[in-house]
């Protein structure tokens, strides 16, 4: 049984196919220079802890205020171009709790694995990470799942209106890595720019390394959208 648990009545989900240049769009050698970016946040000082050094949920180490608005621009500029979108922007957490934008986590292969899920439809329509670790292991990247039921069959992988976010769709806390199965898996380049959808089901394929020169790098995003 790919997961414990369950009721007759299975959790099930809407299916997408994740289709790039609608759902996801890739940009290579998106920095001019990427090497001067990611010596500049490997040399900061001040770094936030996550799981599992504190009770937090997001894994590893994070910093705020990644990139200057200098560069920010550009990039938000080409999230325009590639979503189609007139207008994008952070939202503001309702309780006030700080959203994961513009921020640069580290995170090695002790800290996690990957972890299933959906963005909050409330506070972000894309997502966006920057791959920012030279020479990285190509599958430590970023994958898309679906839903596989206990008897094998696959579900779906896009949590739709009404619901926020998969623990409001699935109507569970959670479920365990063997209820997903792998559909799609962007390789870690350095300096690469992968956009999404943040309502399909994603997670980072795997993490690596064991001190802040070696350990996964990237810049994280999140964008509301009209």
């Amino acid at each position: 049984m790919p997961f414990h648990g369950a009721t007759q009545r299975w959790p099930t989900l809407p299916y997408r196919r994740p289709q790039e240049g609608r759902d996801y769009w890739v940009v290579d050698g998106l920095f001019p220079d990427a090497g001067a970016v990611a010596a500049r946040f490997r040399s900061r000082q001040e770094w936030e802890l996550g799981f599992p050094h504190t009770r937090e949920t997001w894994p590893g180490m994070r910093s705020r205020q990644a990139l200057t608005e200098a560069e920010l621009a550009p990039l938000e500029a080409k999230v325009r171009e590639l979503t189609g979108a007139r207008r994008i922007w952070a939202e503001a957490a309702p309780d006030g709790a700080y959203l994961n934008h513009n921020v640069v986590q580290v995170v090695g292969a002790r800290e996690s694995g990957p972890r299933p899920h959906t963005d909050s439809r409330k506070l972000c329509r894309y997502a966006a990470v920057i791959y920012l670790t030279p020479r990285p292991p190509g599958a430590a990247g970023t994958t898309f799942y679906r839903l596989r039921h206990p008897n094998g069959t696959l579900g779906g992988n896009l949590c739709a209106p009404p619901h926020a976010n998969l623990r409001e769709a699935l109507g569970v806390a959670g479920l365990p890595l063997q209820a997903w199965h792998p559909e799609l898996s962007i390789p870690n380049v350095f300096n690469r720019l992968l956009l999404y959808r943040a309502d399909l089901v994603h997670s980072a394929t795997g993490y690596f390394g064991h001190d802040l020169a070696t350990k996964r790098m990237t810049a994280l995003f999140f964008w509301m959208a009209e």
